[in-house]
């Protein structure tokens, strides 16, 4: 006797089969579909773009005729925020996931502090920014300058850092532990000679991307009152800054059609930075793997 297929012997099982095939190909068509768009933006910037990258472009200060106009200012910014944001927001953010892991008991209160951070993770970026306005511009009077502007980038980042710091940790097995215990380590020993490094990959990965997202965003710097047009050069924390978003939306908002050539330029610039970021994360990922 033939056995039967189990559609045919369960009408419904038939049916589940076509719709999951049905599934399959609509998001195979949807994810075609998003990076055929990104592929387009991405050519037509980089068309319109391309040409105005020199040498010039990246070492001229802002200016309001096109031909002189150049990103230095907002080059330097963006790596003087970048740099005082991982400076603040790493050790806070590496130091609050190691206590939430290793150290804090279960209980209430570290349950809702758990809900608040995955909370915040997913807040609004000009939120952050409306904080820092009231909390380090005006309350701090610290101005509009690169270190509120670093504040501000630390706490939007921080909740990132954090739960990717927690799951680095979190994946780390438990036997290296109680052998780090039994050979006679204490607590703090075991967590920075045993456990940190093994996470190490994983806390750098999720660090880089969260700063990746901060060297793209412009909404809590515009809050806070970062400047659109500068024509020196930052030298210190509390110096007036700009950063490459703020610098290309302002080009973009001119009427001239020089600028949105500058502006294509400027984006291109900014995507080769985050690339950078992230293949950064990536080879650093890597190695400390191999190394481990």
């Amino acid at each position: 006797m033939r056995a039967l297929r189990a559609d045919q012997w369960n009408p419904r099982m038939g049916r589940r089969r076509r719709y999951g095939a049905i599934f399959r190909y609509a998001t195979i068509v949807s994810t075609a579909l998003g990076l055929l768009v990104l592929v387009v933006l991405i050519t037509d910037v980089v068309r319109r773009g391309a040409g105005e990258i020199d040498l010039h472009f990246l070492t001229s200060f802002p200016s309001r005729f096109p031909v002189k106009a150049g990103l230095r200012t907002a080059l330097l910014g963006t790596f003087w925020m970048i740099a005082m944001t991982a400076l603040i927001s790493f050790p806070i953010g590496v130091g609050s996931a190691i206590y939430l892991e290793e150290y804090a008991p279960e209980s209430r209160l570290k349950r809702f502090i758990q809900i608040n951070i995955a909370n915040l993770a997913g807040v609004p970026s000009v939120v952050y920014g409306l904080l820092g306005l009231g909390l380090f511009v005006r309350n701090l009077a610290l101005g509009r300058s690169i270190l509120a502007g670093s504040l501000t980038m630390s706490l939007l980042i921080l909740p990132i850092i954090i739960v990717a710091s927690r799951e680095a940790l979190r994946a780390v097995p438990v036997s290296l532990r109680e052998g780090a215990l039994a050979l006679g380590a204490s607590r703090w020993q075991m967590v920075r000679r045993t456990v940190l490094p093994a996470a190490l990959p994983g806390v750098l990965t999720g660090t880089i991307l969260a700063l990746a997202r901060a060297i793209g965003e412009t909404a809590p710097l515009i809050t806070i009152g970062a400047l659109t047009y500068i024509a020196f050069d930052p030298n210190g924390p509390m110096d007036l800054f700009t950063v490459l978003p703020i610098q290309i939306f302002n080009w973009v908002s001119l009427p001239q059609r020089e600028f949105a050539s500058l502006a294509a330029g400027g984006i291109v610039v900014l995507l080769v930075v985050l690339l950078l970021a992230n293949l950064a994360a990536v080879v650093l990922r890597n190695r400390f793997e191999r190394r481990g």
